[in-house]
């Protein structure tokens, strides 16, 4: 019998980005494939943030075609789907799989892993592990940007959605309530861990020749916006900064989709900024022993393979100074000059990325062969 049921739990480490994935996946789930989906999450006020149609005070409510759970340490008694998605490796609740033994089949249990672009990742994609205790076997699910990895979380109107906004950004601009930027300005959006480059960043785009309008979303948690006011007013020079409240996820999309460069972090807002097919800059989520800057070399690598050599190397120092906290100022002309070179490969990246099967297709297809 195939897929009907499945449940997802999601603990948040990476403040938003680990809700932003998981929600995004249960509602595809859900939506492009009919399936019931229970989404496990112990954090639901940080995807209310990301939600405004979810009440984080309610410990069961059903939202987007998905029935959203608070996971507490009293974890109910609940009898398991057909499958079972672990996202990012958080374990799993004794009592839950305890329950998934006695069910008849067991589930299939996906361990759905980070993102990265390394080599090693297509090895291990699909491998199964036994469980130490259990009589239950735990597939890794290896996210990535290969035929041999489960794909990138997409929806099927993704393309269709982007491109119509791009056409018509003025609506965009009216609904966040601002004027739409003039025609020389470059618009960026503004996304990222607390950062101390963001300072000399500020300071080299106040101090430039091009006026450009930097967007801030997320309000007082936004580290970009604590770093500018130590220089006092919201404009200086050439630049000006313009906060944003939290913006949901499909306007969040619109953000990335309506300007020339954006700034992101983690994975969610990383992928987002891939399918909308403008430059970006990634800010990866710092790990200990540095572990995370293999990461980045290894997108980094896969990433500019088609590039010029001169735009390549622009857009890798840049990255290097972001995520090692130097000085970006003195990497940002280079960039700057290659801004349309950039431009140019990211929609080619977008589309050789869309001919790979999505991510959730690759789940229902690997469970449904494992049922």
């Amino acid at each position: 019998m195939p897929l009907r049921a499945l449940d997802l739990f999601c603990r948040v480490i990476d403040n938003y980005g680990d809700a932003g994935v998981t929600w995004r996946l249960a509602r595809q789930l859900a939506g492009e494939h009919g399936l019931q989906v229970r989404l496990w999450l112990d954090q639901l006020q940080v995807l209310g943030k990301m939600e405004p149609r979810l009440d984080p005070t309610s410990l069961q409510q059903r939202v987007a075609g998905v029935e959203i759970h608070a996971w507490r340490k009293d974890f109910p008694e609940t009898e398991p789907g057909d499958a079972v998605i672990e996202a990012f490796g958080c374990p799993l609740p004794e009592r839950y799989l305890d329950a998934m033994v006695k069910r008849k089949p067991a589930p299939v249990w996906i361990n759905l892993e980070y993102l990265s672009a390394e080599a090693w990742v297509e090895d291990c994609h699909g491998l199964p592990s036994p469980h130490p205790r259990l009589p239950l076997t735990q597939y890794f699910f290896y996210p990535g940007f290969t035929a041999r990895t489960g794909g990138l979380l997409r929806e099927t109107e993704l393309p269709q959605k982007r491109e119509a906004a791009q056409q018509q950004p003025q609506a965009f601009w009216q609904r966040m309530g601002l004027e739409r930027p003039a025609v020389n300005t470059l618009v960026v959006s503004l996304f990222g861990y607390p950062n101390p480059a963001f300072a000399d960043l500020f300071e080299t785009w106040a101090q430039g020749g091009q006026p450009i309008l930097a967007i801030a979303p997320g309000g007082t948690d936004n580290p970009a916006l604590a770093s500018f006011r130590g220089h006092g007013p919201w404009r200086r020079g050439r630049l000006c900064v313009q906060p944003l409240p939290f913006l949901s996820q499909s306007e969040y999309d619109e953000l990335l989709w309506v300007c020339d460069l954006n700034f992101v972090r983690g994975e969610d807002s990383f992928v987002r900024a891939q399918w909308a097919a403008r430059p970006f800059v990634w800010h990866i989520y710092p790990q200990s022993e540095q572990a995370h800057l293999a990461k980045l070399d290894a997108f980094l690598d896969r990433y500019t393979l088609a590039l010029p050599a001169a735009a390549a190397s622009a857009l890798r120092r840049f990255h290097e100074n972001w995520n090692g906290g130097a000085a970006p100022g003195a990497a940002w002309p280079a960039l700057a000059r290659d801004l349309k070179t950039l431009t140019r490969h990211a929609a080619t990246w977008e589309r050789q990325l869309r001919t790979q099967q999505d991510l959730a297709s690759q789940l229902v297809i690997f469970i449904n062969k494992k049922i």
